[in-house]
């Protein structure tokens, strides 16, 4: 059963979270026959029984946990994308094994590439936020460490099934564990599928497989030697979000214009997905465990990952736009022009179900039509090529990456004292590029860039290769750019803790340091000499110290202070101005700073649980890249921010309370005010152009709200446990404050050129769009049965019982936009999706 931590871990748990197993029958060890009432522990959200989270951010949990806030927050507030403290997960330390496994490129926590493996993962140990932290420095966002020893692996079997109606429909999963045995070896394996011909939303599909093989050799008392592979390769068919006019035109909220019906050769129609997303990047990880004496030990692992990430896309060239919510082929866009009848053929079009998708057979069609003759291909003089080229195509745009790490921990107990200490590599290539996946008919494409065809003299311009011009490229070859990130990252921490009887302290310092580069690998016309080979290495040293104070009023009843400042290399992802044509970076490239704080008051009866904290946290000199197609320019505008600061401060609140007998209710509260608190410049450029746009913009995004999210949510929930093994749960939560993240074009004085104070667009270009609060509600129950030496778990977990589908959780201001008339380009929005569930049954033996 779940029990109350002792007093000698107070200080561990107090501040964040320590976390072992939660999601799973938790009866004791030493008693494998027995069915405890605490046994059925309910799934706490979708994210934890499938981790294989899209945004990932830190709302996503890899655990819930025994803090009131955190497991409700994570679980309750999820559907409507909330971020504990506004925080990403790049602010959230991964490890394995005690290892950092952030992507160094981005400072992201990658948890698809274990996604499926629950059985796995549920045994992390997570401390949420500032805290001490015994494996690493961790983030101001706290820490998860998954142990994947084969010794984890409860011994015995372990079979479940899934059934659901979200990204996938179904889910098997099967894990085995044999612990330790006599000859001192120990194996585990755990494997999943989970399967949807099609998901929630229309055109898409989802197919995985996850696995895991581990084990453990006991080389004596004190050693121990451990070995672990994962991996989840995964092919998914994406969806996207539009603008409202999409939506009623369509008479569907979760219209996804990804997907089209083909006709094959024997005139069956179906559905095909335009973005399909494939993923498979297994982690070796070999682990060493050394008790050095009762008193200290030594833990060291390295592990080396690598594999693929792609994602399709339509291509076209000289012909017209393929996607069917093409702003030009909604009815809004000829009524803006005052064409009523355009604007009736648009809207008639949009009834047909088949015009408003892609229209897979006229693509075909068109490439049919297309013969065409390539002079010189490949720069031979005289190599001429005629045929069918391609006017579309299915592109794949890879990042595939091979990166590899270690980490050495040291702990020690000193009396009152733990000293801990850590040393940790890691190196990382990411190699961009893309693929011809399918040329839909035609016989070959031609790898030239349109737009720098028209737009350049030169023709050589045009070339995205100088190596290999008017190159001709088939299924499969690599087009378009091609190129390497490398990120080197290196670390030291140490810490030290003390324990009193009323107080419990604890400090800890950091130094890293951070490197990149780019290295191109095609020459491109339009940069020759910033395209081609290794770039400059940017270089970055970083400190970061914290501490906190844990003051003990009572046995129950305790205050806690954090506070922290560190600084942080800026992220490679987001230095390069344009990283697929050239190696320009950011015009004032330097580390990021931030300090943060909370103050914490906690009780802890067996009956009642309570936290009330107020925390700040800012972050300064951040570098915000985006990118967005423009059809003017056949290419992506680049717009990078740079001295963006951020400002997250608020109150969290969470109580339980055991009301009577098996009946408890709780309540959680965060408000919170997540904003940006700087006027940063703005360089924009294009892709395929030298041509700057603009530089030295400022942006006015001072006090503008961070978008994407509720800045404040509320929720109350009931549960009862019964005494033969049963529980039944509903919480009811409010979202309130939500914002479209700002397009930040429109906050400069160049987008109220030729408007005066009085003028009603003055506002229009300036407000920030505001979404309608909402609310979902949900419930949980399950039941635990043990039939001779089998115990049986049935949960069932149904979201948003109400179908509330008229809540707006997110979406973004389009980034281009038109200073005459804002409603031309009008937000993105996302819907919540109405009633959804999971029932799940485990059988353990």
């Amino acid at each position: 059963m779940i029990r109350y931590l002792s007093a000698t871990c107070l200080f561990l748990c107090l501040n964040g979270t320590l976390t072992a197993q939660i999601t799973t029958e938790t009866e004791p060890k030493e008693k494998e026959d027995s069915l405890s009432p605490n046994e059925a522990v309910f799934i706490t959200s979708l994210d934890e029984l499938d981790n294989n989270g899209g945004d990932q951010n830190t709302s996503g949990l890899l655990q819930s946990s025994r803090d009131v806030f955190a497991s409700a927050a994570g679980f309750n507030f999820s559907a409507a994308r909330f971020r504990i403290r506004g925080y990403n997960s790049d602010q959230t330390a991964i490890l394995i094994n005690g290892v950092p496994m952030n992507d160094p490129e981005s400072g992201w926590g990658e948890w698809f590439m274990w996604g499926g493996l629950n059985d796995v993962t549920r045994y992390s140990e997570t401390k949420n936020w500032l805290t001490s932290n015994q494996y690493h420095f961790g983030g101001i966002g706290g820490y998860s460490n998954i142990n994947m020893r084969a010794t984890n692996i409860r011994a015995g079997h372990r079979l479940s099934y899934a059934m659901t109606n979200r990204a996938y429909r179904h889910r098997l999963m099967y894990t085995y564990g044999t612990g330790m045995q006599s000859n001192g070896w120990a194996f585990a394996i755990s494997v999943s599928a989970r399967y949807a011909q099609e998901g929630y939303i229309d055109g898409t599909f989802y197919e995985a497989f996850s696995y895991y093989l581990a084990a453990e050799k006991k080389i004596n008392d004190n050693q121990s030697l451990s070995f672990s592979v994962i991996g989840a390769p995964t092919r998914q068919g994406r969806q996207n979000i539009s603008i409202q006019e999409a939506y009623d035109l369509s008479g569907d909220i979760y219209y996804n214009s990804n997907w089209g019906y083909q006709t094959l050769a024997d005139g069956t129609r179906i559905k095909r997905n335009s973005r399909v997303q494939t993923t498979h990047m297994p982690i070796a990880i070999l682990t060493h465990d050394w008790k050095i004496s009762s008193n200290a030990k030594l833990t060291t692992s390295g592990y080396v990952t690598f594999g693929k990430s792609g994602q399709t896309a339509l291509n076209w060239n000289d012909d017209k736009d393929p996607r069917p919510d093409y702003y030009k082929y909604l009815p809004s866009y000829y009524e803006n022009i005052g064409d009523s009848v355009n604007a009736d053929v648009m809207y008639s079009n949009w009834q047909s179900e088949a015009s408003r998708q892609v229209d897979w057979d006229q693509l075909y069609f068109a490439n049919s039509k297309n013969i065409h003759t390539v002079k010189d291909v490949n720069g031979v003089a005289g190599n001429d090529l005629e045929g069918l080229r391609a006017k579309y195509i299915v592109e794949n745009l890879w990042n595939n990456q091979i990166s590899g790490g270690f980490g050495s921990t040291y702990n020690r107990k000193m009396n009152k004292l733990n000293l801990s200490m850590g040393v940790y590599a890691q190196m990382q290539q990411n190699h961009y590029f893309k693929t011809v996946e399918d040329l839909l008919g035609a016989d070959y494409w031609l790898d030239v860039d349109q737009f720098a065809e028209q737009a350049f003299v030169d023709p050589n311009a045009a070339q995205n290769d100088l190596q290999t011009p008017n190159r001709v490229v088939y299924k499969g070859d690599i087009f378009g750019y091609n190129y390497n990130i490398v990120n080197i990252k290196s670390e030291l921490f140490a810490q030290a803790e003390y324990s009193t009887e009323k107080f419990d302290f604890y400090g800890a310092l950091e130094l890293s340091n951070k490197m990149f580069w780019r290295e191109g690998l095609y020459q491109t016309g339009r940069f020759p000499d910033n395209s081609l080979g290794k770039s400059e290495t940017h270089n970055f040293f970083n400190y970061a110290v914290k501490g906190g104070a844990v003051y003990k009023l009572s046995g129950r009843q305790f205050i806690t202070v954090n506070a922290a400042y560190l600084t942080q290399a800026p992220s490679s992802r987001n230095a390069y101005l344009s990283p697929r044509t050239r190696d320009f970076v950011a015009g004032n490239l330097k580390n990021e700073t931030i300090y943060t704080g909370d103050v914490n008051y906690i009780v802890r009866y067996p009956k009642l649980r309570m936290r009330l904290t107020y925390y700040y946290t800012e972050r300064k000199d951040a570098i915000l890249l985006r990118s967005f197609y423009h059809d003017d320019y056949n290419a992506l505008v680049n717009y990078m921010m740079e001295g963006v600061d951020y400002l997250d401060h608020g109150i969290e609140f969470g109580i339980d309370a055991n009301v009577i007998g098996g009946f408890s209710v709780n309540a959680v509260a965060a408000y919170g005010q997540h904003l940006y608190n700087s006027r940063p410049t703005a360089t924009i450029s294009v892709d395929n152009s030298a041509e700057v746009l603009a530089t030295d913009r400022v942006i006015y995004l001072t006090n503008y709200k961070i978008g994407g999210m509720p800045q404040s949510a509320y929720s109350l929930g009931v549960k009862y446990t019964g005494k033969k093994y049963w529980f039944a749960g509903a919480n009811f939560n409010y979202y309130a404050d939500i914002y479209l993240d700002p397009n930040p074009d429109r906050r400069t004085e160049e987008a109220l050129e030729g408007y005066v104070d009085t003028d009603p667009q003055v506002n229009e270009v300036l407000d920030q769009t505001k979404l309608d609060n909402g609310y979902s509600v949900s419930m949980f129950a399950g039941k635990s049965f043990k039939i001779s030496n089998y115990f049986l778990n049935v949960n069932v977990n149904i979201s948003n019982l109400t179908n509330n589908q008229s809540f707006v959780t997110g979406g973004f201001e389009q980034l281009r936009y038109d200073t005459q008339n804002i409603g031309k380009f009008p937000p993105k929005l996302g819907y919540m999706y109405g009633l959804n569930y999971f029932v799940m049954a485990t059988l353990r033996f």
